[in-house]
């Protein structure tokens, strides 16, 4: 986490930790709607930091430039990874994250045109199973989180899992 105008980075270590079942993935109708009529095109790590920075406009964020530099060092090294969303060849919407073996770590999304931040976790969804990863982990749990299948699991349960994942080698890009 970072602090506005601070240049602290702390490391939060949930108790209880979200993640998304790969295999349980729930699109709402309307979503499903939206999916299908394909007014928008995907793409993954070719606007990272646009995404990064999509994701801290907003009143609040921990999103700082400490924490910018790092995540932008992540992705050249080849550890943190965008998926992003157009619409008439403007940015709508992404999701960022960190990759290590058969795990995701997704830290945040963002949308300018509505429902694209979905789309774009749909994408990250879709492409995570294709390519055998075992973990996406959405950090906290919450109510707009829940309805693509969300659940919450105990610290030991994440252990177990976060483990399994590393083991793997998956390819994001």
């Amino acid at each position: 986490m970072g602090y506005p105008g601070r240049e602290v980075i702390t490391w939060h270590h949930p108790r209880r930790r979200a993640i998304l079942p790969l295999d349980q993935l729930h699109i709402s109708r309307s979503l499903a709607r939206t999916l299908k009529k394909g007014a928008f095109r995907v793409t993954y790590d070719q606007a990272f930091e646009e995404v990064m920075r999509g994701c801290a406009d907003r009143d609040s964020t921990w999103i700082t430039a400490a924490i910018f530099r790092t995540y932008r060092q992540l992705h050249r090294m080849g550890n943190a990874h965008s998926v992003e969303v157009w619409v008439d060849g403007q940015l709508a919407g992404g999701v960022y994250g960190v990759h290590i073996g058969g795990a995701f770590f997704a830290e945040s999304k963002f949308h300018r045109v509505t429902d694209m931040s979905k789309v774009a976790l749909v994408h990250l969804a879709g492409r995570l199973r294709e390519r055998g990863f075992a973990l996406l982990e959405v950090q906290y749990w919450t109510e707009h989180l829940a309805q693509f299948g969300v659940i919450e699991i105990s610290g030991g349960e994440y252990q177990r899992r976060l483990e399994e994942a590393l083991r793997l080698e998956c390819v994001f890009p």
